[in-house]
């Protein structure tokens, strides 16, 4: 392909391969997610350390995004995102193999390295490939890899460890990668001034990277781990904090003052990049929460297995897939700004929703609150995506590709640690404030045991053993409350923060796409 809207292949097959990839990677940062009891069982682990194969591979997939900008200048594009596309398909084919607990942990890591550089190229490649004024359109069918496979990750691997083994949420990468790689073989090249800067290119910043290191995979291990190890009545938990903090201070001064840093953060002064930055940080947190906490719900409350709780997921999908084309023909139309401050109340008002929660819900409710949320991000990835490269010069445009999908992907991340850390937390709040209507002295409860003894009698208990199960059976009705509170608590946080979205997008500028030179419209 060449560069800027010259491509020699058709422009939206060009989309199709890169996104084919992205799309696979982004996919693997939600499959584990049901799989994990089963993985726990056959590996002879606890779920606790098997959710050690989902926070290996979303630190090493953080650390990559953030310096594979600097990576495809010194290797060229096309190199690189080969190099990705190979090495992500050879990892996952070694993690489905894995027969031990170390194994799986070791690839899974390399998984998140070399699948680090899949999102941004892909945007990349999309940028360059379209003129700016079809880049909307484009970045419709880039969405799906973003928006679309965190939604459908669960979905696909409850139905694979469920039907099969847990081994093939990994092995289905095997024919997606190589179709993928033959793809970009035929169809991708770089321009003649991609080939002449690699020639150019600095000396790889280590430096830099080692910083980006500290900063980024600290932050997550210590959010991933912060509820398991009672926050920073850890040791652990704190030394993990404090070296993200040094790895973000000095990072932050490294980067601003080297002569060519791994990544140049002075994109950020550039307004409308800054603040699609945050919004698209705080969109990511959203979207990996809720769709983690949707199936959480339907598991622990519902009692779904893993095959039925992905499923709450699908209508979602489809939802998506409808909205975006028509998102992208209305950014034509209004300004991205209020498109996008319409999808930050859109988000909160469905998050809000979403709190309408009960231990009895059935299927189509829950289907619709989490249909619901994803409609309001049909309203902001697109658009955001166009707020943020619309002012960008094309020399920054690779370093803004980088960042931007960072700030999904590791806010996302995050989004997971915290958001079930917050359901823990909740249960214990809300269960010390109900607890204590668990007394004789109080009527409804006394009401609620003698109708509890009574249904244990109709069927067929004898009186003194349903008058001793009774305070149990209370008990766990209080449970099961005190489960569904903290969920609608998690909803009505999420919601906070994405109003947040709304508030950055009324301070965006009005910009034209693609008047940066390097913009997505």
């Amino acid at each position: 392909m060449s560069g800027s809207g010259g491509a020699k292949h058709n422009p939206y097959l060009i989309a199709i391969v890169a996104t084919l990839a992205a799309f696979m990677e982004v996919v693997d940062t939600t499959i584990v997610n049901v799989s994990l009891p089963y993985i726990a069982g056959d590996l002879g682990v606890s779920t606790d350390n098997a959710a050690w194969t989902l926070t290996t591979y979303l630190v090493a997939n953080g650390i990559t995004l953030t310096v594979s900008a600097s990576l495809s200048k010194q290797l060229g594009r096309r190199k690189y995102f080969l190099i990705s596309i190979a090495g992500f398909t050879a990892t996952s084919l070694a993690c489905g193999l894995s027969t031990s607990f170390g194994e799986l942990l070791l690839f899974r890591g390399l998984q998140g390295l070399f699948g680090g550089g899949l999102q941004p190229m892909q945007q990349d490649i999309v940028l360059d490939t379209f003129p700016p004024e079809q880049r909307q359109s484009a970045l419709s069918i880039t969405a799906v890899a973003t928006i679309i496979a965190p939604v459908v990750g669960p979905l696909i691997g409850g139905y694979l460890t469920f039907n099969y083994s847990w081994h093939w949420i990994f092995l289905i990468n095997v024919p997606v990668g190589l179709l993928t790689i033959f793809g970009v073989v035929a169809l991708i090249e770089d321009t003649p001034e991609m080939k002449r800067a690699v020639r150019r290119a600095p000396r790889f910043d280590w430096i830099g990277t080692i910083f980006i290191g500290l900063a980024l995979g600290c932050m997550e291990l210590g959010a991933d781990r912060g509820e398991d190890y009672d926050w920073l009545a850890s040791n652990f938990v704190r030394i993990m904090f404090a070296l993200s903090v040094i790895g973000y201070v000095g990072g932050v001064f490294y980067l601003l003052y080297a002569r060519h840093p791994a990544v140049n953060l002075r994109v950020f002064k550039d307004r409308n990049f800054a603040l699609s930055w945050w919004s698209m940080a705080m969109m990511g947190f959203a979207l990996y929460a809720s769709a983690i906490i949707m199936p959480l719900f339907s598991q622990n409350v519902l009692g779904y297995n893993s095959v039925l709780a992905g499923w709450v997921l699908a209508p979602g999908a489809v939802v998506l897939c409808i909205l975006i084309p028509i998102v992208s023909q209305v950014m034509k139309v209004v300004p991205v700004k209020w498109v996008i401050t319409a999808g930050g109340f859109a988000l909160a008002a469905s998050c809000y929703y979403s709190m309408d929660l009960v231990p009895d819900l059935d299927f189509f409710h829950v289907s619709l609150y989490r249909a619901g949320q994803t409609a309001a991000l049909s309203l902001l990835f697109v658009p955001l995506s166009a707020s943020a490269y619309s002012t960008i010069p094309p020399q920054l445009k690779e370093d803004a590709a980088s960042l931007f999908t960072m700030a999904r992907n590791v806010f996302g991340g995050v989004g997971i640690s915290i958001g079930t850390a917050l359901v823990t937390d909740h249960e214990q709040i809300r269960q010390a404030h109900l607890v204590k209507y668990l007394d004789p002295t109080n009527q409804p409860y006394n009401v609620l045991l003698q109708s509890v003894q009574q249904a244990e009698v109709t069927y067929g208990s004898a009186a003194d053993q349903a008058a001793a199960s009774a305070p149990g059976q209370v008990f766990q009705i209080l449970q099961t409350q005190t489960s569904t509170l903290a969920y609608t608590d998690v909803f009505f946080i999420i919601g906070l923060l994405s109003l947040s979205i709304a508030v950055a997008a009324v301070f965006m500028s009005n910009a034209k796409p693609g008047a940066g030179g390097g913009g997505a419209g």
